[in-house]
């Protein structure tokens, strides 16, 4: 990738036989504790080098030389070093530039972006970065890593790929709560980094699960290397960023979902597609819209609400029976009867806790009395439904049972 320093030898002046011979004397007696220089270690070479493209950056993934060329385990991790090069696709050998040197990541650093054994670096791309007069870009990366300024890795496995301008990223996703989903809208992307985008192909939704609420990703501050090219690094004690799990596409830019729990809070983003050869191409995240799904909706009001006067029986007082239909909500708590004396009044709640089955007897009815029933649904938040229409219910005086 480029020219090594050459090396010169060193030549020895013309000696005396007799001095060579004092020399090698001398040589013999050397104490065995005396230091001897070490040559620099040199890492394994990188040969597990992948780039893809995301939205306008190429994420690098590689495993970090635990060893030297010897075999011998590196006391520390080596300082990294990434070459990119951008050339026309298709461009032959002779006729691509030179890979540069893009970043250098040093030895106390590389931890900052390794995870699960691999380091992940992120190349944001530009507007230069996309050749003009209609050419097809493309990057090739390679790596270097170095445990000593004197030594430097083979070059690395070369990564390729085409790169394409992705379209900018959505910056108006809304989250709203609906009845039984939270219902997501957005305006499409109009642009890319070198000019109007092209058709959009659809939207992939992502959320994540309960995050800290009032989180973002973090913007990452700038560690100058020693080469003097910057790295990006995520500061130690910011939030991390949540994980982000895609849940569904849509054609359009409305988007509901249905799997949303009640009473839980919810990240979400959007990312828009492009077809290119071969892929589609997404872009980066919109911004985040965060919301918690709190349940306001009440169930459905009781229908068929039927009062059936019993007399007494068997020792059994006389009373009024209820029944109505069952509600269909999954989260139904149960029922509430209301009775009252006037038409039209809500009256008082005949039951101190929610009912479970869609029936009552109210057995403090007085014969002779007409009453008005109304019937209500609860939820297990407490939301609680409008009333159902009043039914009539009455006991005969004459059923009134003899002193």
């Amino acid at each position: 990738m480029h020219p090594s320093p050459r090396r010169t030898r060193k030549v020895l002046p013309f000696l005396p036989l007799i001095a060579l011979q004092i020399s090698a004397a001398f040589a013999g007696c050397a104490s065995p504790g005396e230091p001897v220089e070490r040559k620099p270690p040199t890492p394994l070479a990188i040969n597990d080098l992948a780039a893809e493209q995301t939205g306008n950056t190429v994420v690098l993934t590689f495993t970090v030389p635990k060893e030297t060329v010897d075999r011998n385990p590196l006391a520390d991790p080596p300082a990294v070093e990434i070459y990119r090069a951008i050339h026309a696709s298709g461009a032959s050998a002779s006729q691509a530039p030179a890979p540069a040197l893009l970043v250098t990541i040093p030895s106390a650093m590389v931890g900052t972006y390794t995870a699960a054994g691999r380091l992940r670096y992120i190349d944001s791309l530009t507007a230069g970065d996309f050749l003009a007069n209609q050419q097809q870009s493309a990057a090739m990366y390679a790596i270097r890593t170095r445990s000593s300024p004197k030594k430097e890795s083979a070059d690395s496995n070369r990564a390729d790929l085409n790169i394409y301008p992705a379209p900018q990223p959505v910056t108006d996703l809304q989250a709203q709560v609906a009845q039984a989903a939270i219902a997501l809208s957005w305006t499409a992307p109009s642009a890319t980094l070198t000019g109007e985008a092209p058709q959009i192909a659809g939207y992939r939704l992502y959320r994540a699960n309960a995050p800290n609420p009032g989180t973002s990703p973090t913007s990452a501050s700038t560690g100058v290397s020693s080469t003097g090219a910057s790295a990006p690094v995520a500061p130690a004690n910011a939030a991390p960023a949540p994980q982000l799990v895609e849940i569904g596409e849509s054609p359009t830019t409305v988007y509901e979902d249905t799997t949303a729990q009640r009473n839980k809070t919810y990240t979400y983003s959007v990312r828009s597609t492009v077809q290119v050869p071969s892929k589609l191409l997404e872009s980066a995240d919109s911004n985040l819209a965060t919301v918690t799904l709190n349940d306001v909706y009440p169930p459905g009001t009781p229908t068929q609400l039927i009062a059936t006067p019993v007399p007494a029986e068997n020792g059994t007082p006389a009373h009024i029976d209820l029944s109505w239909a069952i509600n269909p909500e999954t989260d139904l708590a149960g029922y509430n009867v209301y009775r009252s004396e006037q038409s039209g009044e809500s009256g008082t709640r005949l039951n101190p806790q929610p009912l479970p089955t869609p029936t009552f007897r109210d057995m403090n009815a007085v014969p002779g009395r007409s009453y008005f029933y109304t019937v209500t649904a609860v939820d297990r938040t407490g939301n609680e439904s409008a009333a159902s229409a009043a039914v009539q219910g009455a006991l005969p005086a004459e059923s009134q049972a003899s002193p």
